[in-house]
């Protein structure tokens, strides 16, 4: 006997790639991810506030709810499902977008590369030191740049994001850069130790969630990652033992087709939810035309059918 099933599959909305990037970085960081996507998705990079061309239309943002306002016109500008890629601070603003913004609603998957969410460390005593250890070098390196001294304020804040990592002298032409985009590491700072309630954002997270994390890295980002990939529900985590913390940029070839793969599985899920919506949907009359669908027993071994 043939089985006729109504199934409606409509094609899933257009969605965009939003990729945020670290601090004292900008969106062109992510030309080789774009790449890899290729022309499956759009993929957007906009300048965090402060960085590269976007100097914000408001004051400096002091929290991360002020970042997404900053950024709102661009996630404004795309349509329909957005999926979130960022990098250490801009995996901070990349986490507040997806759990508590406007455009939460909007995000069908979110990739974390060491983000910077430093009260997500405040639980237990060896976290706790972790935490003061970051809100120290925040101290320091604001001290220095309100006294002008923005190299030290430099060679502070790279020394700690280095690790484990070498301690190789920057080049003079991304010194230069990170000099005139200096005072802006003090807002940052004020943002990320700032932000509330962590913890509880990261258990209600319910979109696919992809965390990677480097083994050269600050042991204080490191525990970051381990932390939400036990919070947040069938998060998966990637550790690449000899990345350090720019390992967005460093290991580019092996975190770009993850992150592709992530992507792509969580648009199939998206799809395959919407059109099982379709059919048990009253309201919506039989498509034209009705697949069909001719039952057989399978056996539990996958690939084996039998007739």
């Amino acid at each position: 006997m043939t089985s006729v099933i109504h199934a409606s599959f409509a094609k899933p909305a257009k969605t965009t790639v939003v990729a945020l990037h670290c601090s004292l970085g900008s969106g062109r960081q992510w030309t080789k991810l774009a790449d890899e996507l290729g022309r499956s998705h759009q993929l957007i990079a906009p300048d965090i506030s402060g960085y590269g061309t976007n100097t914000c239309a408001l004051d400096l943002p002091l929290t991360l709810a002020e970042e997404v306002k900053c950024l709102s016109g661009h996630l404004n500008d795309v349509t329909g499902p957005i999926h979130l890629v960022g990098h250490s601070y801009g995996g901070a603003v990349a986490f507040k977008i997806a759990t508590d913004s406007p455009f939460a609603h909007r995000v069908r998957s979110l990739t974390l590369i060491e983000p910077v969410l430093p009260t997500l460390l405040r639980e237990t005593d060896s976290d706790r030191r972790l935490h003061a250890r970051f809100a120290q070098l925040a101290r320091d390196v604001s001290e220095d740049l309100w006294n002008g001294s923005v190299l030290e304020a430099i060679d502070q804040f790279v020394e700690f994001w280095n690790g484990s990592g070498p301690q190789d002298p920057l080049p003079a032409a991304t010194r230069l850069r990170m000099i005139e985009r200096a005072d802006k590491l003090a807002f940052d700072f004020s943002a990320a130790l700032g932000e509330e309630n962590v913890t509880i954002a990261a258990a209600s997270l319910r979109v696919p969630t992809l965390l990677f994390s480097g083994g050269t890295s600050p042991y204080f980002t490191q525990r970051i990652v381990r932390r939400l990939a036990a919070i947040v529900e069938g998060a998966e985590s990637r550790h690449l033992p000899d990345a350090g913390h720019m390992l967005a940029l460093s290991h580019a070839a092996t975190i770009n087709p993850e992150i592709a793969k992530h992507i792509a599985r969580a648009d199939e899920l998206a799809g395959l939810s919407l059109g099982l919506n379709q059919v048990d949907d009253p309201r919506i009359g039989d498509p034209e035309p009705p697949l069909r669908f001719q039952p057989r027993a399978v056996s539990n071994r996958v690939g084996e059918q039998k007739s």
